[in-house]
């Protein structure tokens, strides 16, 4: 049915387009315009490591399996991607070089050692390079007796065209190093240059015994798609995990970026030593690597504060008492709060809270991703201390978060924490926590479930959800869900909660099946979806299904989508719309019904590996309050016409424009009651 569907990978890189185009959107302050193209960077950067990685792999190895989408093989996908790249990659350069002009007119002049015209930034240079770059440098001429050297993962080298005293045309490679001052140096002019373009300006000094003819900035970029089979069968989980996160700096290399400069021979030399086609290589009109935008920030930000976003300040929950203990409250009514337009800090106060409380016999929780100096860790040493029971799931497995997640399971441990290193064959990636608390002669629990992770930083600019309930039925299904976790197995049978891998889709499939009966029985259906992504067949068919029933199917995805909505026949009833803007969307929402439908949040998105391949959980909202609460919050992102996208039934996205009242969700959030 390729009809309606689309490939993962392409969905995906429109996804990233559409972070691109805020670095251009007049509505975005100038300072912030900043960060969306260097998070485009970063997006880019993790997508060669993680999925081209593996579709290189696939490639090599499989070169006849097909994915069931589009049909595509590994090949096929990866030539359309790097078409893509190619074409989202020019519409950077220009969208940098637009972004820089405009800082001109605010004071922050970039400029290259060519235009320099004063001679006091001249002299300052000469003097900078000679005492803080030229000693920390190793330049390298490749020969036979002196081979290419590695380069590391996303660092910056210069490659230079030689020639020797003979005409012999040689190689020379030096890195970028690392001063005091960062990469961006500030002249006695006022004006900034790039390290790299003084040492372009300097590599006739720093290859003295040759002729520098032409040189480039390049960056590699390597696979990050570790063998997870490897650690299955080591004897010391974590002593394995810290190997492989070091094996992961020396992985192939998938791509080669250059800035303008080097003639096609060494460009096809360095392609041989990486052992890359000549189609991985990308060339660069703009700098290939934008962590200097942080300091362009903070020299913007004092005097010009209006290149920035206006401050959004956290509410409290008009459901939360701030001067009652919060196990007080949670046991009078659930609890629900939403990120970041309130503040996590109920949570984290009900954490430390629950540390202290005699009452308190134990707390269990998943940890998928914290903060490096985690709150909620130390709530939970705390807690170890007091004599709680204390049993936390650390997933060491959370990609590029896996060292300081061993860091924080060393602490834990260390505290006398009962600590579980993930399950085999499955990820963890619910956001799950229990406390039990006694209650005279009664045994209740506390459940919390959220959409998003137990990380105080990114619950700042990540939209996500938390409940909190002490319904019993559900904190026996936790209960259970985290006795079979302490055993290394996965549940198969929970009442209230949804739990991935053997129950959720079984029972997302069957709340979506009720409606489909209503819809053919001539009554009024509806199924509504928010998440971050949908890629799994089985949910894309009974979606369609459910379509061409006639259910009317709402769906707020933020970035891949491999379901078209509106092609005629097979998803006509199907509206799909993306929301990227100040902050990132990363909530997940289930709605089944148009009457008194049943609502769930959730940390799963409609995608395999999350449904067959984690354990994850959804929870159903039963107060009327809170789920009213979540309904017009999904109402209002389908209403929202100034981030949002709509998707339409050729695969493209286009920017909603209508005469209705300006309606941006994620700052009505803050202004209005959640």
């Amino acid at each position: 049915m390729n009809e309606c569907t689309d490939n993962r990978e392409l969905s995906w890189l429109k996804f990233n387009d559409r972070v691109l185009l805020q670095g251009k959107d007049p509505g975005v302050p100038l300072a912030e315009r900043l960060s969306f193209i260097s998070i485009y960077q970063t997006n880019l950067d993790e997508f060669f490591r993680v999925r081209l990685g593996s579709l290189y792999d696939t490639m090599l190895f499989y070169p006849a399996a097909r994915e069931n989408k589009t049909n595509m093989t590994s090949e096929e996908q990866l030539k359309a991607c790097f078409t893509k790249i190619r074409s989202l990659n020019k519409k950077k350069d220009r969208i940098y070089e637009k972004a820089m002009e405009q800082l001109d007119e605010y004071g922050f002049h970039l400029v290259k050692y060519a235009d320099l015209t004063s001679k006091e930034d001249e002299k300052y240079l000469s003097m900078y390079f000679d005492r803080q770059i030229l000693p920390l440098i190793s330049p390298q001429v490749i020969s036979k007796r002196q081979p290419f050297p590695f380069l590391n993962n996303g660092e910056l080298y210069i490659a230079a065209q030689l020639e020797s005293k003979k005409g012999k045309r040689k190689l020379g490679i030096i890195s970028i190093v690392h001063t005091e001052d960062g990469r961006l140096i500030h002249l006695p002019s006022g004006a900034f240059i790039l390290l790299e373009d003084v040492l372009f300006h300097f590599l006739p000094k720093i290859f003295a015994h040759q002729k520098v003819i032409k040189a480039s900035v390049i960056r590699v970029t390597r696979s990050a798609d570790i063998d997870e089979e490897e650690i299955e069968d080591h004897h010391d989980y974590r002593s394995m995990m810290e190997s492989l996160i070091k094996q992961r700096r020396k992985l192939r290399p998938l791509r080669l970026e250059y800035t303008e400069g080097l003639d096609e021979l060494e460009l096809e030399m360095l392609a041989k030593f990486l052992d890359l086609d000549m189609k991985q290589l990308f060339p660069s009109k703009s700098p290939l690597e934008f962590s200097f935008f942080g300091e362009v920030r903070d020299f913007l930000k004092g005097s010009h504060p209006e290149l920035f976003y206006v401050p959004n300040i956290p509410k409290n929950s008009p459901l939360v008492e701030n001067r009652t203990p919060m196990i007080k409250q949670v046991l009078k009514h659930d609890i629900f709060l939403a990120y970041p337009f309130e503040s996590m800090a109920p949570f984290l106060r009900m954490l430390d809270e629950a540390a202290s409380d005699p009452n308190v016999a134990s707390i269990k929780m998943t940890l998928y991703r914290v903060a490096k100096n985690s709150k909620v860790v130390k709530a939970l040493i705390k807690a170890v201390e007091n004599g709680k029971e204390v049993t936390v799931l650390v997933e060491l497995r959370a990609r590029f978060d896996e060292e300081n997640n061993i860091y924080q399971s060393k602490a834990l441990e260390a505290a006398g924490a009962h600590v579980i290193y993930g399950l085999d064959g499955y990820k963890v990636h619910s956001k799950l926590c229990l406390i039990t608390y006694r209650d005279k002669s009664e045994v209740k629990y506390i459940t919390q479930i959220g959409t998003g992770n137990y990380n105080e930083k990114t619950a700042q600019f990540y939209t996500d959800l938390c409940l909190i309930t002490a319904k019993r039925e559900i904190g026996e299904d936790a209960n259970n869900v985290f006795n079979h976790l302490a055993q290394g197995q996965t549940i198969h049978d929970v009442k209230e909660l949804m739990v991935a891998p053997h129950s959720m889709m079984n029972k997302i499939c069957a709340l979506i099946d009720e409606q489909i009966a209503l819809a053919k029985a001539g009554k009024e259906a509806y199924v509504g979806f928010k998440c971050n992504s949908v890629t799994s067949r089985t949910m894309i068919d009974k979606l369609i299904e459910a379509s061409q029933a006639g259910v009317k199917i709402d769906m707020v995805v933020r970035g891949i989508c491999c379901i078209l909505p509106g092609v005629p026949g097979y998803t006509d009833h199907i509206n799909i719309i993306s929301i990227v803007g100040r902050y990132l969307e990363h909530s997940r929402i289930y709605i089944f019904g148009a009457q008194d439908p049943k609502v769930y949040i959730s940390s799963a998105d409609l995608m395999t590996r999350n449904l067959e391949r984690r354990v994850e959980i959804a929870a159903p909202v039963y107060d009327p309050k809170i789920k009213q609460t979540i309904l017009n919050m999904f109402k209002c992102m389908l209403a929202d016409n100034v981030k949002a996208c709509k998707l339409l039934s050729n695969g493209k996205y286009k920017r909603i424009k209508n005469k209705n009242p300006e309606m941006n969700c994620q700052e009505h959030f803050f202004k209005k009651k959640i």
